[in-house]
């Protein structure tokens, strides 16, 4: 099987290739969409990422060239037009799960970051100012988490959380008994943003979902609660947050992800203007952190991404995928 590998970076083609076997892969560092969908051309399969595009145009430029495999590296797909793929005859993978723990301990990392302020105190210390002015954090234990979504990194979270000895709120269509069992009480939505004091998104971008954070949730919201997206960017209404921020209603807002981040994430900006006046103002803010889509960035879940994903592919060449599109 020939593969283009799309949004391919040095450490897609380390992991990829380690796991590759049979496979040929040639890795092309522009993103997929219809201006570069023209280099899938005498390919099987494409293998994409987060941020590509795969809108009917595109995937119909990919089945006239001859492809009838996407590979999705990652657990979502909502950047895939899967009737259009079905219609089409082109099987999608993906990987749905891959160290959930990464993207858990990421979202740990981010509320005590945030919390105690390390990222402040690191910058004051290498200018040799000692003072803890301004530097004032809170417990973690006894304080109530509101988790939506409790999938394979919600409850990874969950674990967690509970080893800091909080309260469990969860929201979810399909209650976890692993929660349960650790004391997490399931509620309603509203009930959740009324109680919680630090909210930590975990479910994936549909169309029930998008901005699911919107303004009149964040004013059922707790006054200075703390607000964590390691998910998908738009589930958060970044314009109500930014408003939210104005008037203290969140107190503390940590990012791993960002409704318009295809046009920002996995690459080098340093020399450029951004023109992202939305996310530049996001910046703007002393309680905001913001990690370029990196949660899922551990050896070990790059290796299990690799292997899950090559192993689609050869499934894919014999027949017997079980893809997305019978999802559609």
């Amino acid at each position: 099987m020939q593969v283009a590998v799309f949004s391919a970076k040095a450490y897609d083609e380390q992991y990829l290739n380690q796991a590759r076997g049979d496979i040929s892969l040639t890795f092309i560092e522009s993103r997929l969409n219809k201006q570069t969908v023209s280099l899938a051309k005498g390919f099987d399969a494409v293998c994409v990422f987060v941020n590509d595009q795969l809108d009917k145009e595109v995937l119909s430029a990919l089945h006239s060239q001859g492809v009838r495999h996407i590979a999705l590296r990652c657990a979502g797909f909502n950047n895939v037009d899967l009737d259009s793929a079905k219609a089409l005859g082109i099987g999608v993978s993906r990987v749905p799960a891959y160290s959930p723990e990464a993207v858990a301990e990421h979202t740990l990392a981010l509320v005590l970051t945030l919390n105690r302020k390390l990222h402040k105190a690191y910058n004051r210390i290498k200018e040799g100012n000692f003072s803890l002015d301004g530097l004032l954090g809170f417990n973690l234990h006894g304080k109530t988490i509101g988790l939506i979504g409790t999938g394979r990194i919600g409850i990874a979270t969950a674990r967690l959380f509970h080893g800091f000895g909080c309260q469990l709120l969860c929201h979810d269509p399909y209650p976890s008994a692993e929660v349960i069992q650790l004391g997490g009480q399931y509620v309603a939505m509203d009930e959740l943003c009324e109680r919680a004091d630090i909210i930590s998104l975990h479910c994936p971008l549909t169309p029930d979902t998008r901005h699911l954070i919107d303004a009149k949730r964040l004013a059922k919201m707790k006054n200075g609660v703390m607000l964590i997206n390691t998910s998908r960017g738009a589930l958060v209404d970044t314009q109500a947050v930014i408003q939210a921020l104005k008037s203290q209603k969140i107190g503390f807002l940590g990012l791993d992800v960002y409704e318009m981040e295809g046009d920002l994430f996995f690459e080098d900006l340093s020399n450029q203007i951004i023109q992202d006046d939305v996310f530049q103002r996001l910046c703007t803010f002393p309680n905001v952190l913001i990690t370029g889509h990196q949660g899922f960035f551990t050896q070990e879940a790059l290796c299990q991404i690799a292997a899950v994903t090559l192993n689609n592919l050869r499934l894919a060449g014999q027949g017997k995928s079980d893809d997305l599109t019978r999802l559609a």
